[in-house]
């Protein structure tokens, strides 16, 4: 890869974490929770693209990266879910006898 291209895709990553904070940024923090378990749609489509990166036979490295997104976007898949269920059982009415 020239340099040329590696300068590019750099500028593209910085690019893109810069717009990340920004847009982060300016939602309200109510909307925080709703916002990350509407994107864990995207997160399963992360974890599909990773499979078939790991499934490629291209060589040792990459299926070694791919198995690790692997395991990465299923502990984020399993987080975002595991974090709405618990913000919805925030919004389930009580029994009368619950205390808590």
């Amino acid at each position: 890869m020239d340099p040329q291209t590696l300068i590019f895709l750099f500028f593209i990553f910085v690019l893109s974490i810069f717009l990340g904070v920004e847009l982060i940024s300016k939602v309200p923090s109510t909307l925080h929770t709703p916002l990350m378990s509407g994107s864990n749609a995207i997160s399963g489509i992360t974890l599909i693209g990773a499979l078939v990166s790991a499934g490629t036979p291209h060589n040792q490295i990459s299926t070694l990266l791919g198995t690790l997104a692997v395991v990465f976007a299923t502990i984020n898949v399993i987080g975002g879910y595991l974090v709405t269920d618990r913000m919805l059982a925030m919004f389930k009415k009580k029994a009368p006898g619950d205390k808590k």
